[in-house]
């Protein structure tokens, strides 16, 4: 039997002879929330199974073309094999016994008791899915891969926790962190991630493009709407419709285009410039930067509606610094993708060179980092990376020092006497906003928090 082409609407298949009995197993399933197809013989099922891929199969034992465990056995074959339940009006302890063996989930006899068969069908569906979870994670703990992304330190699988339970949304997402840490992958692994994934992934950097055209390449526009447009022209929100739509750099959105945003976001409709009909589209957006909105608000450069709208659901990608071991992880990554690249025959790098890495602070991230690799891989000689590979500003590269200064900070008191915790932490939290001149990403660094997190404590202190 092949692999099957396609995955089936049907969550379950029905392998029975008897009309009578396949038909009231079809509605009390149904009934139950199962989509379910039914069939009569081992010729329709195989029939079937070439391109159709259910989640479980209950098939009898006794078939008018065959028998159900040989059924079992090609199913077997499959890279991914359905559960499987046997019923029989013949059974027997050893034919149940074999039957397990062989691989089916349960065995079942006639006349069938039908709410043990739902409960029997329900276990089974759920066993099945706890057992593919848990392959995924141990996947994903082995290799350290997450749609592109290569990570297992603690603040990438919270990263990788997060891209899950938000793909299961279909609001808004706002991704933030600084340039470089790979703000692009994360949102095509939360359209990977979610039901939209079989639609388009469309993404535009709205700070590359002039204000002027920004407009019309997101929304479109109709045919003589301005000089030059001769034709109707579709945009990338109706290109994205039943997908994603990626904007990239938010923060550099024109106001006028932010409020065009906001009502698009708020409707679900678009209206090409120059035309006056709207269009419905289905599309979900996630806006992307590594501006401080909360700051941009303030400053009357972003709108507030707009930001608000955005970050119901927000994702700070962290920077390579805050990642441990994914470095090295990371850099054996780069090597093996620009060996095959460049046919190169380098195994890694030496202590020196990688003791150079491990303290130089990456401002540009893990696209500086790939910079780095693909020249020392391109420049080296030997089998393994060595100083003189790398570039001279990581060469001369120094630990970043933490911020001094000849005040030292005091614990907070009140009147003489002990306070509690929390005036301790916003005492140390402004000391280290001076230390670092109001430098809010600064300061998160050394107090190990998210930016989001620093701004919350600002907001209730204010």
């Amino acid at each position: 039997m092949s692999s099957p082409k396609a995955q089936n609407p049907s969550d379950i298949l029905i392998l029975e002879d008897d009309p009578d009995l396949r038909q009231l197993l079809l509605e009390e399933l149904t009934d139950a929330g199962h989509e379910c197809i039914g069939l009569g013989d081992m010729a329709s099922a195989q029939q079937f199974l070439q391109d159709q891929a259910p989640k479980l199969v209950i098939s009898d034992l006794h078939l008018p073309d065959g028998n159900g465990l040989d059924l079992l056995e090609e199913l077997r074959q499959l890279p991914v094999t359905p559960s499987f339940i046997v019923i029989t009006a013949f059974g027997t302890i050893d034919q149940a016994v074999d039957a397990l063996k062989r691989g089916a989930d349960d065995f079942l006899t006639k006349p069938l008791d039908l709410e043990h068969l739902c409960l029997s069908v329900t276990r089974t569906l759920q066993r099945q899915q706890l057992e593919q979870e848990l392959s995924y994670y141990r996947r994903l703990l082995d290799q350290g891969e997450f749609h592109g992304m290569i990570g297992s330190s603690p603040s990438m699988r919270q990263l990788f926790t997060q891209i899950r339970q938000i793909a299961q949304a279909d609001a808004p997402v706002l991704i933030t962190g600084e340039s470089g840490v790979g703000k692009e992958l994360v949102a095509r692994a939360i359209h990977r991630e979610s039901d939209r994934r079989d639609g388009p992934f469309v993404a535009i950097n709205c700070g590359g493009i002039a204000a002027n055209l920004l407009e019309s390449e997101l929304f479109g526009h109709a045919a003589g709407a301005f000089t030059g447009a001769s034709k109707a022209r579709r945009g990338l929100f109706a290109a994205a419709n039943g997908g994603t739509l990626m904007l990239d750099e938010i923060g550099e959105m024109p106001l006028e285009m932010q409020s065009s945003l906001l009502r698009t976001l708020q409707d679900g409709r678009v209206r090409p410039v120059g035309s006056n009909t709207e269009q419905a589209l289905d599309v979900r957006i996630i806006a992307a930067t590594n501006r401080e909105l909360p700051e941009e608000v303030a400053e009357g450069r972003f709108r507030e509606d707009l930001y608000y709208r955005l970050e119901t659901f927000a994702i700070e990608v962290p920077p390579l610094r805050q990642r441990g071991d994914d470095l090295e992880r990371l850099i054996a990554h780069l090597i093996n993708q620009f060996n095959e690249r460049r046919q190169m025959p380098v195994d890694g790098l030496t202590s020196d060179a990688l003791a150079l890495l491990k303290r130089y602070p990456f401002p540009g991230n893990v696209r500086e980092l790939a910079n780095i690799i693909e020249r020392a891989v391109t420049f080296c000689t030997d089998s393994h990376i060595g100083p003189d590979h790398l570039p001279p500003r990581v060469q001369q590269s120094a630990p970043t020092p933490e911020p001094t200064s000849g005040e030292q900070w005091e614990p907070p008191t009140r009147d003489g006497q002990i306070v509690p915790l929390e005036a301790v932490e916003r005492s140390y939290i402004h000391y280290v906003l001076n230390q670092v001149e109001g430098n809010k990403r600064r300061a998160a660094d050394i107090l190990n928090i998210g930016r989001r997190t620093l701004y919350r404590w600002l907001e209730t202190d204010a």
